[in-house]
């Protein structure tokens, strides 16, 4: 019996130990699943909801401001840039463009340039608030006050007082103007207004960036779709070739070897063939996002390489850029506001002359009494001529600083101009023996094929003829590629277009 009850406690003990190890299992299983369903979110998401009325009316007041920074942008534009004549807009899109319709496109749409001339609004708008010095101050309220009168006197004297409170009531108009402070105010507006203009010519440059970013882009998109043509005649050729290896092989003119050695040139090309597809998808982004609209993805290029010559003087770009280069245009107007501070810094000893005028109507009724007062007064305020000494130091040295950025901005423009004229004559002579490369290997692997065709022959030959006439023709394209693009940054060193001539390269 004993035994009998020891067998019963030790398998109430083990079920015991089971349950509770299941159950201290489920609930770590519980604890470790709740813990990964709880999100950890560095920001909170803004549970504020926008009203659809609230969001077409922020929608169409974005659209009034991209309206009227597009006519800006396009307007700058068309003054440096005369030649581009795009009519097009982004509702007449048929899937069709050339690169003056993706330049105008680029204009009116791309957020780069939109953020620049708003910039640019932001500077002047500050013309107007220094100007606005000259502006009265007006100033109005009323007031109300009543006053418990301290009683000093005896108790029967100050029952003879009609009333111990005295209440007011006051309403105030007034107004001070600046007459004239010694061409302060003159000195920060014209300040101002080269900070504005330096901005204009920020915007420019942005432009000009944006212009060369999207000519970039669609010369690699033509030539993605260049690339492409050549894989696929390479995939025709050797289908050819493997078809001509199988007949040969079949009649026993030709050994094994040459049918493999066919299928394996010809599934190397489908590979290539398959990697220019991709890079002409990705040159296709990559010129939507240039032009700043996603949907241009889907659009066929009217345009070719340019294969005219183009007509350049070194001498003559150099000129030009020192009169057409916006970023040197603008570091000279920043030097201008920063001489301009100076004055507007030693002007700051001078004293103002302003006016004042004040008309008060109150007392214990509101239309109980009235006052006025009108004058002129000459004045400093807060005069420290510490102060005042050291800030005159200060735009000093800060003159001094702009006067060396725009002394080495002018030195950048020499080089810049100088490695994009050096560069495009390079890719001129480099085009050149590409295209005479080119013909040579034309001839080559027609006389491959023609020999191959007829027997004589072998696959390596022909193998080795076809990639030189494929090596050949992508160099050409690259090269004719190199030049276009090099023309494109001369372009932007200078800040104007360059000629072309109907030389044929």
């Amino acid at each position: 019996m004993k035994r009998i009850l020891n067998i019963a406690l030790i398998c109430s003990l083990l079920t015991f130990s089971t349950n509770a190890g299941f159950a201290w299992s489920l609930f770590k299983k519980d604890k470790v699943k709740k813990e990964n369903d709880e999100k950890i979110e560095i920001v909170k998401p803004d549970k504020n909801e926008v009203s659809p009325r609230q969001q077409r009316k922020k929608d169409a007041k974005n659209a009034k401001t991209k309206a009227k920074t597009s006519k800006e942008a396009k307007g700058m534009y068309e003054t440096k840039f005369p030649a581009i004549t795009s009519q097009i807009s982004y509702e007449d899109m048929n899937g069709e463009v050339t690169l003056s319709d993706c330049i105008k496109l680029a204009i009116t749409h791309h957020p780069t340039i939109m953020s620049a001339i708003s910039n640019a609004e932001i500077y002047k708008t500050r013309v107007g608030q220094a100007w606005s010095n000259y502006f009265p101050t007006i100033g109005a309220g009323v007031s109300y006050s009543r006053n418990d009168t301290l009683m000093t006197m005896s108790n029967a004297y100050a029952r003879m007082m009609n009333q111990r409170y005295n209440m007011f009531y006051m309403p105030t108009l007034s107004a001070n103007m600046l007459f004239f402070d010694f061409g302060k105010t003159k000195a920060v507006a014209d300040s101002a207004k080269r900070t504005y203009e330096a901005s204009r010519y920020d915007a420019e440059t942005s432009i000009e960036l944006v212009i060369y970013n999207v000519k970039v882009a669609y010369y690699n998109m033509i030539f993605a779709e260049a690339q492409k043509i050549v894989y696929e005649d390479t995939v025709r050729d050797f289908e050819l070739q493997l078809k001509q290896a199988k007949a040969y092989y079949e009649i026993g003119k030709k050994a094994k070897i040459d049918v493999t050695t066919a299928e394996y040139n010809l599934g190397n090309a489908k590979v290539n063939l398959i990697k220019a597809k991709n890079t002409l998808e990705l040159a296709a982004v990559e010129l939507a996002n240039a032009v700043g609209i996603p949907e241009l993805e889907k659009v066929i290029l009217k345009d070719k390489l340019n294969t005219k010559m183009y007509e350049v003087n070194f001498d003559d770009l150099l000129k030009t850029a020192y009169e057409s280069r916006p970023a040197l245009l603008s570091a000279k107007k920043q030097m201008d506001a920063a001489e301009l501070n100076v004055r507007s810094a030693k002007r700051a000893f001078t004293p103002d002359l302003s006016g004042f005028a004040s008309y008060n109507n109150g007392g214990r009724q509101i239309d109980s009494d009235y006052g006025y007062q009108f004058g002129l007064q000459l004045n400093y305020s807060a005069l420290n001529l510490m102060l005042l000494k050291k800030q005159v130091d200060e735009a000093k040295a800060t003159y001094d600083k702009y006067v060396a950025d725009y002394e080495q901005e002018k030195q950048n423009v020499y080089l810049e101009v100088k490695s994009a004229y050096i560069s495009l004559l390079n890719s001129h002579d480099s085009l050149e023996v590409a295209k005479l490369a080119l013909q040579q290997a034309k001839e080559q692997q027609y006389q491959a094929y023609r020999r191959y065709q007829v027997g004589l022959g072998n696959a390596i030959e022909f193998k080795d003829a076809e990639n030189t006439y494929l090596n050949a023709q992508l160099s050409y394209y690259s090269n004719l590629l190199d030049y276009n693009v090099n023309a494109a940054e001369l372009e932007r060193v200078i800040g104007a277009p360059i000629k072309e001539s109907n030389v044929d390269l």
